[in-house]
């Protein structure tokens, strides 16, 4: 199993949105950045990921499965773009704030304090339960 992080606007897509779709789950559609499309093509379904939310929020919010591997994205005739598709697994108890992965040593080479901007990333095991610690899981 692999693991990666999931940015979105929360006015645009929110977690609450993404948890009301269950296990129907939804297309992670309209990215439209070679490599976050590039991680897209590694997902396998199973792989873990976190639901980030960028903009005012900046949080890791919950926890989020692959569900669907990579297929043409329907918000777009143009076959470059591909998406996966992801169902809500849980909601962090806590929060993880983007200053506070920032603020962790232990998370200092983590893309998303390295590339704040990268929409789908890949996260390390490792990071990965660390922050699913800090969120109370």
């Amino acid at each position: 199993m692999r693991y990666w992080l999931f940015k979105s606007e929360p006015s645009t897509w929110s977690w609450d949105q993404q948890v009301a779709n269950g296990d129907a789950g939804e297309e992670w559609d309209g990215v439209r950045n070679y490599q976050a499309r590039n991680f897209m093509r590694e997902m396998q379904v199973g792989d873990r990921g976190f639901f980030y939310h960028s903009q005012k929020e900046k949080a890791v919010v919950g926890i989020v499965e692959v569900i669907a591997e990579v297929h043409s994205d329907s918000t777009t005739e143009d076959e470059r773009w591909e998406c996966v598709d992801i169902k809500a697994v849980r909601s962090l108890p806590k929060p993880v704030s983007l200053e506070i992965i920032k603020a962790d040593p232990k998370l200092t080479e983590m893309v998303l304090v390295k590339n704040a901007r990268l929409s789908v990333q890949p996260v390390t095991e490792a990071e990965f339960e660390l922050i699913c610690k800090l969120g109370g899981i």
